[in-house]
């Protein structure tokens, strides 16, 4: 990172210290392949509830977040409340987790999609590059 920017090491992890620190950098992570460690279908749900009172939409919360297939619970707006990415280690593996999540308290819809291939994954938000 220090010769990409062109400074030394020392005021380079200074300056990322404090980035951390002001919360910009609010973490570290390994990108993982999923298929060698078995989870073979990944796939989107689109969950609707019969409430989206704060109660309801907190203990949905809750419940998926305690579900270590369920990767991302985005709380979305249009044609559902939440959009789930989630995965499995094979069809009914998948089969069994959305069976699970239509049995969930007030999930009223849910809409399974099937990832076929993914062309590109992020992680993120874009950080201009410098010019020069």
């Amino acid at each position: 990172l220090a010769r990409r920017v062109g400074i030394s090491a020392p005021p380079c992890l200074r300056r990322v210290r404090a980035l951390e620190t002001a919360g910009y950098i609010s973490g570290y992570h390994a990108e993982l392949d999923a298929e060698m460690l078995g989870y073979e279908v990944s796939f989107h749900a689109l969950v609707g509830l019969d409430s989206q009172s704060g109660e309801v939409l907190a203990r949905f919360e809750e419940e998926v977040g305690t579900w270590p297939e369920v990767r991302r619970c985005d709380m979305i707006r249009g044609g559902g409340d939440f959009m789930l990415r989630i995965v499995a280690r094979n069809t009914a593996h998948e089969n069994a987790l959305t069976t699970r999540l239509t049995s969930v308290p007030h999930v009223s819809t849910v809409q399974t999609f099937q990832v076929i291939r993914t062309s590109k994954h992020q992680m993120g938000v874009p950080v201009d590059e410098p010019t020069g």
